[in-house]
């Protein structure tokens, strides 16, 4: 059993409560998924849960935390520096169980992940993985330990769709506790018995949880129908307070005129007025503690909203955006080819997918175009590439970064799209290397959005978005009027933005039909 005990989470920066009070007891079979808004402190929960000082780092902690004879496991959302050095070999041998397990053993273990059992003794950089390799060989490591419980921090991102297909069976089948953070929409519908969610309302101003035990379409379905019963219960009964508010005025203020008009020469008439308005004071009375009561309309962290291009992002319907052709797709040491024959025709507002296995090049491949766009005169291309530090300057604020004029009437905009975006003032002048993942997202999503671009090249935009926002962002691309060349492990995005999927294998790009 793993039990946390009013927990509360200050962070130490602008002292603002992340979470208040938090309680939750988890047991042998619980799948427990944290979702909410980015910034909302789920990893810092996740922290907090596996080593408290983790947390403290950053953030003032209260609370008490079980966890008995459990074996915690802990997957961070990126791979620590110190391990990005090492090699496989050094990195499983650093296991305290990588000699108790047995070869077939380590082979199986390997299996699980379509992996070579030969990885557990290679002498390949940690940091020369790609993406989803690093989770594999993380969750790996997890497993040699033989833990009880699994913290996972983004256990799907970066992963390929064989892989999440595998990371699902995995956590189904998982008998202890399991508690992750994810993003992906389709993971979390088809393994979690269990829903946090962590929100921050009122402008952020005020903490909220939620636990529910139930699958997620169930949350989501009555959490809705809950808010729109309060919100239309709270609308009907301040319809029936204006009407019982506009009778009693119109009494109080006739019986308060007949009392200043009252003669002197007709006392009784005046006592009875009085006595009146003694009734009128008292029921007055009633009605401000009745009204205390009242429904409260709902207050609910909103998904963000922004649009993607404008009049200006319409692209042609037949104007070709890219012709690629590459003889080899080599990795960026050029040491191995990873593919042959490529080629890619995107015409008009095309909004096409390359998906693949992991370590097959993709992002590789992506950024070779990105390259080429990038300096074309005839489109306005935008790249948002898979490690936003690529793009971003992590010195400078969100405000920064996004205006280098210092036009005050500029600066004014931006705050006003940020504060759109769900970030607070504070969150505003921070610098963004303090930022989740998720807010440095919206950072690059919002440059898209200011300029007049009309081409995006994306590399898995819905990655750190929550499940929540995650339907928005992917209307916004769906609607974008100009061309989209994206990498995606996103199955609903896939299925609700793609137009055309295409495969990256050996042997080139191939459309899948």
């Amino acid at each position: 059993m793993l039990q946390i005990k009013n927990l509360t989470i200050t962070h130490r920066k602008d002292l603002r409560i992340i979470l208040e009070d938090f309680n939750l007891t988890l047991n042998d079979g619980d799948k427990a998924v944290i979702i909410g808004e980015e910034g909302n402190g789920k990893s810092t929960l996740m922290k907090w849960i596996y080593n408290p000082e983790l947390a403290e780092e950053y953030t003032e902690c209260t609370g008490e935390r079980i966890i008995g004879n459990e074996v915690l496991s802990y997957l961070p959302q990126e791979l620590p520096e110190e391990d990005k050095n090492k090699t496989l070999y050094e990195y499983f041998s650093e296991s305290e169980h990588f000699l108790n397990n047995t070869p077939r053993e380590l082979s199986e273990l390997a299996g699980r992940f379509n992996m070579s059992s030969s990885v557990f003794y290679s002498d390949q950089v940690m940091a020369s993985l790609s993406g989803g390799e690093k989770v594999k060989a993380q969750l790996m490591r997890i497993l040699i330990n033989k833990p009880t419980v699994l913290l996972l921090d983004e256990p799907s991102n970066d992963i390929d769709i064989s892989t999440l297909e595998l990371l699902e069976k995995f956590i189904n089948e998982w008998d202890r506790i399991i508690l992750f953070i994810s993003h992906d929409e389709t993971l979390i519908e088809n393994t979690a018995n269990v829903i946090i969610h962590l929100e921050q309302i009122i402008r952020k101003t005020k903490s909220r949880y939620t636990v529910v035990r139930d699958n997620y379409m169930h949350y989501i379905e009555g959490r809705s129908e809950s808010f729109s019963r309060q919100e239309q219960q709270a609308i009907n009964e301040r319809k029936e307070k204006k009407i019982r508010d506009e009778k009693f005025a119109r009494i109080y203020n006739k019986v308060e005129h007949e009392l200043a008009s009252v003669s002197r020469q007709a006392p009784g008439v005046g006592a009875q007025l009085k006595k009146t308005m003694h009734k009128l004071k008292s029921m007055e009375h009633r009605f401000e503690r009745e009204d205390e009561n009242m429904t409260e309309m709902p207050e609910q962290e909103e998904a963000i909203f922004f649009k993607l291009g404008g009049d200006t992002a319409k692209m042609p319907a037949g104007k070709t955006v890219i012709e690629y052709s590459l003889d080899e797709l080599i990795t960026p040491d050029g040491i191995k080819v990873l593919a042959r024959d490529i080629f890619l025709r995107v015409r008009g507002p095309e909004k096409i997918c390359i998906v693949g296995t992991n370590g097959i090049g993709k992002t590789t491949l992506l950024r070779k175009m990105a390259e080429e766009l990038l300096l074309r005169k005839d489109i306005r291309a935008q790249y948002m590439p898979q490690n936003y530090e690529d793009m971003l300057n992590l010195d400078v604020t969100p405000v920064e970064f996004l205006d280098n004029t210092g036009d005050k009437e500029i600066r004014t905009r931006i705050r006003t799209y940020l504060g759109s975006l769900k970030y607070t003032a504070d969150e505003m002048e921070h610098p963004i290397r303090e930022l989740s993942g998720g807010q440095k997202a919206k950072v690059l999503l919002l440059k898209m959005s200011l300029s007049d671009a009309n081409v995006l090249i994306l590399d898995e935009p819905t990655r750190n978005f929550s499940p929540l926002s995650g339907p928005v962002i992917r209307r916004m691309i769906s609607e974008f009027p100009g061309a989209v060349i994206s990498i995606s492990h996103d199955r609903k995005y896939i299925d609700e933005v793609c137009d055309k999927v295409y495969v990256l294998n050996e042997s080139g790009l191939k459309e899948k039909l």
